[in-house]
């Protein structure tokens, strides 16, 4: 009988795995947050377009997608640690040859392709997964929550604080500094050790090969809609991130609200994933997730619509921050409900890979239509339609585990 009441009692809540994945997500989501407010210093130095800073982050936002699913299958496989570290020098080395820049490739291999690289092996998708392996199925919501409300601190914090390095160091020291503060990972990863097969959690999940596990995937109709639908959420954040500082300076809005306004999308943004992840534990996520995108869709369109003024833009802010990163925690669970945590890093990787694509497009269009209309408007108007789309593609999302009969043995 005590042995009946151990089996049945719940799993501890891992503490310690969280804090240090939290502190993760949140060093590796602040230098990438914070990339707008370099793109005005740089090219009155350089010379350069706004196409070619912005290419540079939409190659930043590919890479980061391209990445994701690879270094999530490593992970799995041969240990988060492992792919922490080596994040940790791809970031730092990306950072360091951004800086030192002296060409637009040069800007697009560092800034573009490592920095976009570091990203990938220390995002969501890596941290995430091990938390999953770490919390009871029941925990997960919640701690994905944690995860992503940390991602948004990052914001928060390295908006004023990327500002105020480049006002009081320019530009080029103020991405030296950030490329150091990475090499801080490997040391915030040690509890984070092991991999697929050494969390908490009862291993139900079938051995599949991990080209089985995507067959499988990728032929469920409930995972690819979601793929669809999270290739808007990468564009319309990533276009916001990339060009939002600029934009409030073509309006005649102070610099100091540039700052202000990503600072709140980053508060907001922890006060929005906590709710996500309490709400998804609760409430059908799929749905949650269409409101979340048809929200967005609402406040972009009165943002463009009515007197866009100081106040406007700070109401705008924490609107979008509450909306912002509220789609990681749901969409994450549901992979894991569908398809359980084996190849959990790798299924969430093709999933943010589509988010990156969206996140590639949006940064790119931002720069390369403005140079072509002298306008950001057309990305935000179609920015407007992408998330009338996800939320459609979104409804009829089921949320339940594939069906394997056959593989999976019983509870």
């Amino acid at each position: 009988m005590s042995q009946d009441r151990s089996a049945a009692a719940p799993t501890p809540f891992p503490w310690l795995i969280i804090i240090a994945g939290c502190a993760i997500a949140l060093l590796s989501f602040g230098p990438r947050s914070a990339m707008g407010f370099f793109q005005l210093p740089m090219l009155a130095d350089t010379g350069w377009d706004r196409t070619t800073f912005g290419l540079a982050m939409a190659i930043q936002n590919l890479f980061w997608g391209l990445g994701q699913p690879i270094f999530g299958a490593i992970a799995d496989r041969f240990g988060t640690w492992r792919v922490l570290a080596l994040s940790s020098v791809l970031y730092s080395s990306g950072l360091v040859i951004m800086a030192n820049a002296d060409s637009p490739t040069w800007l697009h291999i560092g800034g573009g392709v490592l920095v976009g690289l570091g990203i990938a092996s220390a995002s969501f998708g890596i941290v995430l997964a091990a938390f999953a392996r770490n919390v009871a199925p029941e925990q997960r919501s919640l701690a994905f929550g944690f995860g992503t409300a940390a991602g948004s601190a990052g914001m928060f914090v390295f908006a004023p604080l990327s500002q105020g390095l480049i006002d009081a160091l320019g530009w080029s020291d103020a991405l030296v500094w950030l490329g150091m503060l990475m090499l801080v990972i490997p040391l915030l990863a040690i509890p984070l050790r092991g991999n697929a097969s050494s969390g908490s959690q009862k291993q139900t999940d079938v051995e599949q090969s991990i080209g089985t596990a995507l067959r499988e995937a990728l032929g469920h109709k409930s995972y690819v809609l979601l793929i669809s639908g999270f290739f808007v959420c990468g564009f319309q954040v990533a276009f916001i991130t990339a060009h939002f500082p600029a934009y409030l300076r073509d309006i005649n809005i102070a610099d100091s609200y540039a700052v202000l306004s990503l600072a709140l999308i980053g508060f907001f943004n922890i006060i929005g994933s906590l709710a996500s992840g309490v709400i998804g534990q609760r409430h059908s996520k799929p749905m949650f997730l269409v409101w979340i995108y048809l929200s967005r869709s609402v406040a972009v369109t009165a943002f463009l619509l009515l007197p866009q003024t100081e106040t406007s833009v700070i109401v705008f802010a924490i609107v979008m921050g509450l909306l912002w990163l509220s789609t990681v925690p749901p969409t994450n669970a549901l992979v894991a409900i569908m398809f359980g945590t084996r190849h959990l890093g790798m299924l969430g990787g093709v999933v943010f890979f589509s988010h990156q694509v969206g996140s590639f497009l949006g940064v790119w269009l931002g720069g390369y239509l403005y140079d072509v209309f002298g306008t950001y408007d057309p990305v935000w108007w179609l920015g407007v339609a992408l998330g009338l789309f996800a939320a459609i593609v979104h409804w009829p999302i089921r949320e339940q585990p594939v069906d394997r009969p056959a593989l999976v043995p019983a509870e």
